[in-house]
C-alpha cells in the first residue's frame, strides 16, 4: 500500500501563524473597540461636566459674603482662594512670614517684614506722615483686613472707613448703609473713624465683591472704581459712562483687579475715596489733577513741602505698558486659566506670575522657564537701581530744605524748591509703592525714575541759586 505523502513542514508553519495572526487581531479589535467605547462614555461625561460647570449646593443671594458659603457650590476656585495664606518671596516682592508675640491690641502671630527697616530713606521721604511709622511689605489678599485693621498707622493718624473701600468685603455694608443703595452707602460710611466702620465687615475681599451671584459674571462693586471710570472715560470723549454696562468681558478681567490696585486720595471732609483720573492714568495726569484741586496728603515734617502719598498704582502702570496695549488682562498673568476635568477655571490663588510661569507666561512666551524669569529679572534690577538713586536724589533735595529751614530763608525763597520736592517725591513713589518693580510697564518706570531724579536736582539747584546757604555734599553711594 502507498502512503499518502505530508504537506510540507513549511506549510503547516504558515498556517498557524495565520490563524495566530487572526487571533492577535481579534483582541485588537476587541481592546480597540472597548476602548472607543469608553473613550464615547468619558467624552459624554466630560461634555455634561462642561454643560454643568457647578452643582447648586446652596442658592446664592446678594447677602451671601462668606466665602465658604460660596465653595459649597464652587470648591475648586474656594480652595485655591484659601491660598493666599501662602507668604512666598519673590526677588521684589512678596513677604516673609516674620513672627511676633501677639498682644491684646495686635493678636497677629506673623507679619510681614519691615519695608522701613529695609531700606530707612523711606522714612526720611515720608517723615511727618503715618507711612514712616509702620510700613511692610505686601501679603496675600487672605491677610488684606488683617493687616490694615492692625496696621500701627492706624495709633498715628485717624483713618476713616474709606479705607475698607480696598481692604474688606464691603459690597454688602454699602447697600446695607445706603438702604440698598451703593452709592449712598459708601458716602456714609466713607468719614466714619476706622474703628466704628471696621464693625460692618467680617471678611477681606471675597467673591461677592467680583461676581454676581446669579449669574457669576464679573462686575464692579467698587463705587471708587465706578466714578473714576466715569472721570476717566469723561475725559476722553465717553460721557455717562457705566463700567457694568459698557466694559467688555475681558476688561471686566481687569477693572475687577483695578478696583482697589490703583492710585486715589480722599477728597475733602466726607473722605470720599477719589482716583485722580480726569486727565487721564498717566502720572502727569494725576498730578496735574492733584495741583488743579490743591491736594496734599502732609506737609512734610523736613521740607516744610505740602506732599502727595502714591499708593498702589499696579492698574495706572499697567495700562501703559505692551501687555495692556496687547489685550492682556491682570486675570491672564495673575489667574491664569488650568484645566480641572473639563472644566476650565481662572486660578483663584491670586500670586505673582513668577509663582506660576508654567501657566502665567509660558501660553504666550515660548520660552525655557528659567529665560523668562531671567528677562523679568532684567528689567526689575534696572527699576530697583534706578529707583535707588531717585530715592538718593529726593533724600538729598530734603536734607538741604531741611538745613535751609534751619538758617532762617524765607517761605518765598523755598518755594521753589518744595514744589519740586513734592512732584519729585510722587514720582518716585508712584514706582516704590507700585508693586511690580517697574515690570507692568518697564519704560514708563524707567523714565517716571529719571524723571524724579532730574526734578530733585533742580530743586538743589534752586536752593543753589541764592548764597546764603552753602551746596551741600554729593549724595553717597
Amino acid at each position: 500500500m502507498s502512503e499518502t505523502p505530508s504537506e510540507p513542514p513549511t506549510r503547516a508553519s504558515r498556517r498557524r501563524r495565520t490563524l495566530l495572526l487572526l487571533g492577535i487581531a481579534g483582541l485588537v479589535g476587541a481592546f480597540a473597540a472597548a476602548g472607543a467605547a469608553l473613550l464615547l462614555v468619558n467624552i459624554s461625561e466630560r461634555k455634561h461636566e462642561g454643560q454643568n460647570p457647578y452643582f447648586r449646593v446652596v442658592e446664592l443671594t446678594d447677602d451671601t459674603v462668606d466665602p465658604a458659603v460660596w465653595g459649597k457650590n464652587f470648591p475648586i476656585q474656594y480652595d485655591a482662594y484659601r491660598r493666599t495664606v501662602d507668604q512666598v518671596r519673590t526677588r521684589y516682592g512678596g513677604s516673609e512670614a516674620v513672627p511676633r508675640t501677639p498682644t491684646q491690641a495686635d493678636p497677629r502671630s506673623l507679619t510681614a517684614q519691615s519695608r522701613l527697616e529695609e531700606d530707612p530713606r523711606l522714612v526720611t521721604i515720608w517723615d511727618g506722615y503715618a507711612f514712616a511709622k509702620d510700613f511692610r511689605e505686601e501679603r496675600g489678599h487672605a491677610y488684606m483686613l488683617e493687616d490694615q485693621t492692625f496696621t500701627e498707622r492706624q495709633q498715628v493718624a485717624k483713618q476713616p472707613g474709606t479705607c475698607l473701600h480696598c481692604h474688606a468685603s464691603v459690597y454688602k455694608a454699602y447697600r446695607d448703609a445706603g438702604n440698598g443703595d451703593l452709592v449712598a452707602g459708601f458716602a456714609k460710611i466713607n468719614p466714619l473713624p476706622y474703628a466704628e466702620a471696621r464693625k460692618l465687615v467680617e471678611h477681606p475681599v471675597t467673591c461677592i465683591d467680583c461676581h454676581d451671584p446669579t449669574t457669576m459674571q464679573l462686575r464692579i462693586t467698587r463705587p471708587g472704581f465706578i466714578e473714576g471710570m466715569r472721570a476717566l472715560r469723561a475725559g476722553q470723549g465717553k460721557p455717562d459712562y457705566d463700567v457694568n454696562r459698557d466694559a467688555t468681558h475681558q476688561e471686566l478681567r481687569s477693572f475687577v483687579c483695578g478696583q482697589c490696585h490703583v492710585e486715589y486720595y480722599f477728597k475733602g471732609a466726607e473722605k470720599r475715596l477719589t482716583y485722580p483720573w480726569h486727565r487721564g492714568l498717566g502720572i502727569e495726569g494725576m498730578y496735574a489733577y492733584y495741583t488743579e484741586v490743591d491736594h496734599a496728603d502732609w506737609t512734610h515734617a523736613k521740607s516744610g513741602a505740602r506732599m502727595l502719598k502714591a499708593q498702589h498704582p499696579e492698574f495706572e502702570l499697567w495700562s501703559q505698558g505692551i501687555h495692556a496695549r496687547s489685550g492682556v488682562a491682570c486675570a491672564d498673568c495673575h489667574m491664569p486659566y488650568t484645566r480641572v476635568g473639563a472644566t476650565k477655571v481662572s486660578d483663584h490663588h491670586v500670586r505673582s506670575p513668577l509663582l506660576n510661569i508654567n501657566r502665567a507666561c509660558q501660553p504666550c512666551h515660548k520660552f525655557d522657564e528659567r529665560e523668562l524669569e531671567s528677562r523679568v529679572h532684567a528689567i526689575q534690577d534696572r527699576t530697583h537701581e534706578l529707583r535707588g538713586r531717585a530715592l538718593d536724589a529726593v533724600t538729598a533735595l530734603i536734607g538741604e530744605l531741611e538745613a535751609a529751614r534751619a538758617s532762617g530763608r524765607p517761605d518765598a525763597e523755598l518755594a521753589t524748591a518744595r514744589e519740586l520736592h513734592r512732584q519729585a517725591q510722587f514720582y518716585v513713589d508712584f514706582v516704590e509703592a507700585e508693586n511690580s518693580m517697574g515690570f507692568h510697564a518697564p519704560g514708563e518706570a524707567l523714565r517716571i525714575l529719571a524723571t524724579s531724579i532730574d526734578l530733585a536736582r533742580q530743586g538743589q539747584l534752586a536752593l543753589r541759586a541764592a548764597p546764603t546757604i552753602a551746596p551741600a555734599p554729593p549724595p553717597g553711594p
